[in-house]
């Protein structure tokens, strides 16, 4: 297919040229970090497209630094051992991955503790490694900044929960704006006393919260592993089928009967229902009761989950402003295609192909347009009989930043149709009903056109033209080939075409040859 003629033919609409191989992002492809918290230390590498990178490498451990730091003042003796062994091995995991030098922080069990600072200077003579111990308000505007990762130019108030500690920052147009540190960590209010105590000690403490901030009535971003612990809970309870908890939502509803759930709850079933570790578990009750108050005390629109956090955040702290302004789903969908695809480039010529059956698409809509024919070939390795159900997997579950749920199986369903007519009779169809009628069909004809436009694989050339019309009006669709790229049009591809037709309720499907 040849470029449209109303576009120049260095035109990336509205997404920009790709920047992963510019030297700004090149730096960025290969990034770790290490965040020493008050109940795990944990080592993420980030991989690939610098915008929305892959996890190359994850790895935690719940060392429980902070546990019992009201009562003695001192660092868990048990989880400084732990802690001591986690850096050895991600010290030696990084110099066997060739990384440039980790970037290590510690955040409140290290900056509170009486022997936080002989203890980090123990840490770095026995790794070797320089450990940044930052203050509340620079974790609160690291984990802002791990959510602008995912949702560029977001608005709302960001609240990360640790061990130890409770952070609000507020974000404003892909901004981080006022922050503020707390004592609201579930370690700290399970040696408080009863839940009346602790009920008492959590209003207090948000008051003075909501006097600093301010009114919040955006979205509530969510950042911590107890928050994610119940919005797992929040699924099983919801039987909600889609287990991805980055961007997840949940409203106010929603919360308080989860809330009550986990109060009375067999916590170990629970526990095992959801596949949460019983380190995490014990602390889910305190965190429910602070978000139970958080979520009144600021009455959000809504609440969504992040799983960007800290260390989402010192990546965002590295990006030039160039790259931070990218749109996280385009760049990592081109860096796929770019890496996977038989043929590199292929996606944006069918893109324009594609687009004049969807002329009233929004800019939300056409970045998903866009995304899927990106990576339309990036599954062509996987075995026929399962290409399709490959594709879909990988459009609901992969790491992409800056995907709703509904958006997910959008991507997903058109993705499948890239590769089968019908979309009954797998294993994901309870998954379709997260997205509405229209937008099933919509993903349907987009797969069809893919599907199709996969066919008409002319070379990048001027007398190569290969064009759609669609008269929505009239329900006519036409496809103009110029003479030398007719015979492209055979049995399969009529067949293809004709399909296209039927999802688009065409009453003439025509095509003409230039």
């Amino acid at each position: 297919m040849t470029e449209q003629t109303d576009l120049a033919p260095d035109d990336w609409e509205p997404f920009g040229h790709p920047l992963f191989e510019d030297p700004k992002a090149r730096a960025l492809s290969r990034v770790g970090v290490v965040d020493i918290g008050s109940n795990s230390v944990r080592m993420v590498v980030f991989d690939g497209a610098a915008r929305s990178p892959a996890y190359f490498f994850n790895e935690k451990i719940l060392c429980g630094l902070g546990a019992g730091m009201n009562e003695t003042g001192h660092l868990n003796p048990e989880g400084k051992e732990r802690a001591r062994a986690a850096l050895k091995r991600f010290q030696l995991l990084s110099e066997s991955m060739d990384l440039p030098p980790l970037t290590v922080v510690a955040t409140a069990a290290m900056r509170e503790a009486q022997d936080g600072a002989s203890f980090r200077e123990e840490l770095e003579q026995d790794t070797g490694l320089k450990i940044w111990v930052i203050d509340g308000e620079e974790e609160a505007r690291l984990s802002a900044q791990g959510v602008l990762l995912g949702w560029p130019g977001s608005y709302g108030l960001v609240c990360d929960i640790g061990g130890s500690s409770l952070e609000l920052a507020e974000i404003n147009d892909g901004e981080v704006g006022k922050r503020i540190t707390s004592p609201l960590g579930p370690l700290k209010l399970r040696d408080l006393g009863d839940r009346k105590t602790r009920e008492a000690h959590i209003r207090a403490v948000l008051d003075e919260l909501a006097a600093f901030m301010g009114p919040q009535r955006d979205r509530l971003f969510l950042v911590g592993g107890s928050w994610r612990a119940i919005a797992r809970i929040d699924m099983e309870r919801r039987g909600y089928p889609l287990h991805v908890l980055h961007e997840y939502r949940m409203d106010m509803r929603s919360v308080r009967e989860t809330a009550a759930m986990i109060a009375t709850a067999d916590l170990e079933k629970l526990r095992k229902a959801c596949g949460l570790s019983t380190t995490r578990m014990d602390l889910v009750p305190y965190a429910a009761e602070v978000l139970l108050q958080l979520m009144d005390k600021f009455e959000p629109k809504d609440i969504a989950l992040s799983s960007y956090g800290i260390r989402e955040g010192l990546l965002y702290e590295q990006m030039p402003q160039e790259i931070r302004d990218r749109d996280p789903l385009i760049e990592s969908c081109r860096f796929a295609e770019a890496k996977d695809a038989r043929i590199p480039g292929f996606g944006k010529r069918l893109y324009k192909f594609v687009r004049p059956l969807f002329p009233a698409a929004d800019d939300a809509r056409r970045r998903l347009i866009k995304s899927a024919c990106l990576l339309h070939d990036v599954s062509w390795r996987a075995h026929p009989d399962y290409r399709a159900e490959v594709c879909f997997d990988n459009a609901t579950r992969a790491n992409l930043g800056g995907l709703k749920h509904s958006e997910r199986i959008y991507l997903g369903l058109a993705l499948l149709h890239r590769y089968r007519n019908k979309r009954e009779g797998n294993r994901f169809e309870e998954l379709f009903d997260l997205l509405d009628s229209q937008s099933q069909q919509s993903a349907e004809i987009l797969g069809k056109a893919m599907r199709f436009g996969a066919m008409i694989w002319t070379a990048d050339r001027a007398d190569h033209e290969a064009r759609l019309e669609w008269d929505p009006q009239n329900r006519a669709l036409e496809l103009h080939l110029s003479a030398q790229a007719a015979p492209l049009f055979g049995e399969v591809a009529e067949s293809r075409f004709a399909a296209l037709a039927q999802s688009l309720g065409a009453r003439s499907a025509e095509l003409k040859v230039n």
